[in-house]
């Protein structure tokens, strides 16, 4: 039997985003938090469970994990499988949402409440070799906090290369997250207990053929959405390029140099260069 990929944010929701998950949910955010520094959460409450109406190609359908605690405090976790770039700008844009959202009319500032956002890579984006980082809004020189109400978390799985063996704790859940073979499961879950029920549900998705289904349209969807970005990433270049060339073009081009040595130089054709002078 082929597992399925947890990484794919439909199954990663189904595992940790249903209401008869949410000991699985608990557990893991009390490793992040633990690995953090801050202290392990008693209870959890869901804010926008998977339910079956989910629908993978839905552009309405919102795959990531919403939860809050019992103090108030938000906790949004977002399953990265493609880099959508920006991510930093788009994750300031919707932690802002998530903060502001809060306050309803007439209510005053001191109600609202710590936002946290976690995002879980497949790729690597930040520039050191750390796979877990954590930012708070703090004094660059001192380190004075500012408000503690912004929390930003980024798991690379990347950065867990094959070497990384089992300890227990953050690393098993995210070896768990990344693929590692199934002969390992028994090793992962020795120290953590909870993950048995993340794999158990991982494995009864898998042999389940409306399950199934739905993770074959959900990755084909995200696929095809990496590969249109790609497509438009690399055509803004191209159009870059083409217009640094025709910059380059104009300014041979007040120099009186030649046709022929502004073609050789710059690529472009002597009918464009022609439509510059014009």
């Amino acid at each position: 039997m082929e597992l399925l990929d947890p990484r794919v944010d439909f199954v990663f929701k189904r595992i940790f985003g249903s209401e008869n998950n949410k000991d699985v949910l608990l557990a893991f955010l009390n490793r992040i938090f633990t690995e953090a520094g801050e202290p392990p959460l008693t209870e959890i409450i869901l804010m926008n469970p998977y339910t079956d109406k989910d629908d993978p190609l839905d552009k309405q359908s919102i795959f990531d994990v919403y939860a809050k605690t019992v103090e108030g405090k938000l906790i949004d976790i977002e399953m990265q499988l493609f880099n959508k770039y920006d991510i930093e700008k788009r994750t300031l844009f919707y932690w802002s949402k998530r903060y502001a959202s809060q306050l309803k009319e007439g209510e005053k500032y001191p109600q609202l409440k710590k936002c946290v956002t976690i995002n879980i890579l497949n790729y690597s984006f930040l520039l050191n070799e750390e796979y877990h980082n954590v930012f708070h809004l703090r004094e660059d020189r001192t380190g004075i906090s500012l408000v503690d109400d912004i929390e930003i978390h980024f798991l690379e799985l990347p950065k867990l290369n094959d070497a990384v063996s089992p300890q227990g704790g953050l690393v098993n859940w995210l070896l768990f997250l990344k693929g590692t073979d199934i002969s390992e499961w028994e090793v992962l879950k020795m120290n953590e207990p909870e993950l048995k029920k993340a794999m158990d549900t991982l494995q009864y998705l898998s042999q389940d053929s409306e399950a199934r289904r739905l993770y074959e349209a959900r990755q084909k969807y995200l696929h095809d959405e990496a590969s249109m970005m790609e497509a438009a990433k690399q055509a803004g270049l191209k159009e870059g390029l083409k217009e640094g060339r025709q910059e380059v073009a104009k300014n041979m081009l007040a120099l009186n140099l030649d046709m022929a040595t502004i073609a050789k130089a710059t690529g472009l054709t002597e009918q464009e260069i022609n439509a510059l002078m014009k």
